[in-house]
């Protein structure tokens, strides 16, 4: 350790250094390629991952939406190119009979699926929207933004089949002036007056959500659109230790059954997986930071390795000096702590060249990539993981800088001596 604050180690290190500088800097090379391959793919996978994570933040990682079909096959008597219809009892049906879904949200829309949207109007302005009819269930699968002072559907708006309505920041600009508080205020679902209780801020709380939507409660919407208990989708959302795949198995077996469609009827239940496409997504990523290991190990392997035979060499080269040096008194342990400390600097040295730059590489691509619809962002390494991968750097040092520091150590000082 006191050789390690020598001011006469570091001089005689960076004479060394700078007497072979080419050398020295193609050696450094495999180390640096290496750390900065790390930094670089898995900064870029972990960006992927949060870009993904920032686009569905407000909706569960598992949730799928799920709708009815026609069918595709005969079965039990009815014909093929039936129209299979879902119903509000289905909801309990499902949540008795398959306990890995957490919560579950039936919902109804007017203005997509081919149908008509709702005429929204408020004095002598009007327009044309998507209506939802929706249970406060929906809020724990999709969080809704709601702007100060307002509020989403409750029990009691479902119960009471109140007349209230939250409305989209777009519909908020285009049917109330720009200092008027639409919280409170009025408007005209197709002919009905609705009080606005809440202005949701657009999130993308799932695949048909837009900053105009308007949501009512679900009792509400089916005495005005005369829906009754029939229901467009369900939005569901399964336990985080769930097996998703297999909880949308289950429920689409489910509803085939409660519906008498064939069991092999897969066309007859539709159905959008969300949390399946986050594991698809996830595990490309964790794949690709695990690839970005592998390559950046055996990168920085290589590089070590290139390392310990350019001491060798220059302890060759070097002979004559060593020699000196051990008959005018140093010790093995000072030559070779000499010779592993040589080491260490050039693998460190190479490495943190490697982590800056790939540090900057990530910092540019986010630079780049912010801002825009793709699901990127936030390219980062863990400390840990950039820490970790300096102590491999470090552990490999040593173990690398034993080789040439023992055929240092086993010169004789008379064999030295009379090297030409």
């Amino acid at each position: 350790m006191k050789q390690l604050f020598d001011r006469d180690t570091w001089i005689e290190i960076f004479q060394s250094i700078r007497k072979n500088r080419l050398r020295t800097f193609l050696t450094m090379i495999g180390v640096f390629i290496g750390i900065y391959i790390y930094i670089g793919l898995s900064g870029a996978a972990n960006g992927l991952q949060n870009g993904f994570e920032r686009e569905f933040k407000t909706i569960a990682r598992n949730s799928m939406f799920v709708w009815a079909q026609q069918t595709s096959m005969p079965y039990s008597g009815f014909k093929t190119g039936r129209q299979i219809q879902l119903k509000l009892s289905d909801a309990e049906t499902l949540k008795k009979q398959i306990p890995e879904i957490e919560a579950i949200a039936p919902r109804n829309v007017q203005g997509i699926f081919g149908s008509n949207p709702g005429v929204i109007t408020r004095g002598l302005k009007s327009g044309n929207y998507s209506v939802f009819g929706d249970f406060p269930e929906f809020t724990k699968i999709a969080t809704k933004r709601i702007y100060d002072g307002g509020r989403f559907i409750n029990d009691e708006d479902i119960e009471q089949e109140r007349k209230v309505c939250v409305i989209g920041e777009r519909t908020q600009k285009e049917l109330f002036d720009d200092e008027e508080n639409s919280i409170g205020g009025y408007i005209e679902i197709d002919g009905v007056n609705f009080q606005v209780v809440g202005v949701h801020k657009f999130a993308g709380g799932g695949p048909f959500d837009n900053d105009s939507d308007i949501f009512i409660p679900f009792t509400t919407f089916r005495k005005l659109y005369n829906t009754g208990d029939n229901v467009s989708w369900f939005t569901i959302a399964a336990y985080d230790n769930a097996n998703v795949i297999e909880v949308e198995k289950d429920i689409k077996a489910t509803l085939r059954r409660i519906h008498q469609t064939h069991p092999q009827d897969e066309k007859a239940i539709g159905s959008f997986n969300l949390g399946e496409m986050f594991n698809k997504i996830f595990g490309f990523s964790d794949g690709l930071i695990f690839l970005s290991l592998v390559v950046g190990i055996a990168t920085i392997l290589a590089g070590v390795i290139g390392i310990g035979n350019i001491l060798l060499i220059s302890v060759k080269e070097r002979t004559k000096e060593l020699g000196v040096r051990r008959a005018l008194g140093a010790t093995p342990s000072e030559v070779r702590n000499q010779i592993i400390i040589e080491a260490l600097v050039l693998i460190l040295l190479a490495g943190i060249i490697g982590i800056i730059l790939g540090a900057a590489t990530l910092k540019l691509i986010d630079s780049l990539t912010g801002g825009g619809d793709f699901p990127y962002t936030n390219p980062t390494v863990p400390i840990p993981y950039v820490l970790g991968s300096l102590m491999l750097m470090i552990i490999l040092g040593i173990l690398i800088g034993l080789i040439p520091a023992q055929r240092a150590v086993s010169i004789r000082p008379i064999d030295a001596l009379r090297e030409e």
